[in-house]
């Protein structure tokens, strides 16, 4: 079959903008000319592409053709950047929220001002989900399987200990943490994508356990939470040295922490925007992780 790179780019901004109308007002044409496009894409295709919802949806037949739009739009960034004095490449990113808040950053901080970063902050056990739907160029995951298309390096691990505010501790875990004590305890979570914690507590009880929670969405405020006492939590050790050292967290339970293994999926296409940012990360996880 023979793809027109205008029913891409019309498949693309649908979704991205959720609609015909504003997919239209992208692209300047009329949604007629959108929705036309794509329906001679879905023709070629002879499957439907985009669910007619509010916001549309891409469905799982659409999903190879939105990543091949996504793949040839960086690919035309790529050539425009390196051609075009001041043009700069978008590359959209999945990071976990504890990575970006302790190592990802830097790393890309120190890139040339030419590239810029559209962030999407996903948990790392769901950021591959994203580079199945063409939504990002690469991820930092914890799946070492490969996602069609993608190549994958292993990064190395963040370790989470579970920790608490010492007076937390003093008043909940007088006796250590035990069972009875993890039962009553409030502990803080990320969101609920947020397992750490709950992978802790199968670890220490064979009942389940389902003690208060705090739900508190941003790494840094999630770690302030834990040493203000709100609850106890597994926190990267990134973010926990000083805290110890200054008498501010204690570690509940020492030598039972959680290694969570991180790697990087990117496309397999072989662009010097890409190499650029592979081999930063890549020499920040060399510094920082495990």
């Amino acid at each position: 079959m023979t793809i027109d790179n205008a029913q891409l780019r019309a498949l693309a901004a649908t979704i991205d903008r959720g609609s015909f109308d504003l997919a239209a007002a992208q692209l300047h044409i009329t949604p007629s000319a959108v929705s036309q496009r794509i329906k001679s894409l879905e023709t070629s295709a002879g499957r439907v592409l985009v669910r007619r919802t509010k916001p549309t949806e891409i469905t799982d037949a659409g999903l190879p053709y939105l990543r091949l739009a996504r793949q040839i739009d960086a690919l035309v960034q790529d050539v425009v950047s390196g051609s075009e004095s001041g043009a700069r490449a978008g590359v959209p990113l999945a990071v976990n929220s504890d990575s970006l808040a302790t190592w990802v950053l830097p790393a890309l901080a120190g890139l040339p001002d030419s590239i810029t970063f559209d962030v999407r902050r996903e948990d790392q056990d769901h950021s591959a989900e994203l580079l199945r739907a063409g939504t990002v160029m690469a991820a930092i995951t914890t799946d070492a399987r490969p996602v069609h298309g993608c190549s994958v390096t292993r990064l190395g691990s963040m370790r989470y200990r579970p920790m608490a505010n010492p007076r937390f501790a003093a008043r909940w875990f007088a006796d250590g943490p035990t069972a009875d004590a993890l039962a009553r305890a409030p502990m803080v979570v990320f969101d609920a994508k947020d397992d750490l914690q709950d992978r802790f507590l199968r670890g220490r009880s064979r009942r389940p356990l389902s003690p208060p929670r705090h739900s508190i969405p941003g790494s840094a405020d999630f770690a302030e939470a834990v040493r203000l006492g709100l609850g106890w939590g597994m926190v990267p050790n990134q973010q926990i040295l000083s805290g110890e050292t200054d008498g501010l967290l204690v570690d509940l339970a020492p030598g039972r922490h959680i290694d969570v293994v991180l790697y990087w999926q990117q496309w397999t296409l072989h662009t010097p925007v890409l190499a650029t940012i592979y081999e930063a990360i890549r020499a920040a996880a060399a510094e920082y992780l495990d």
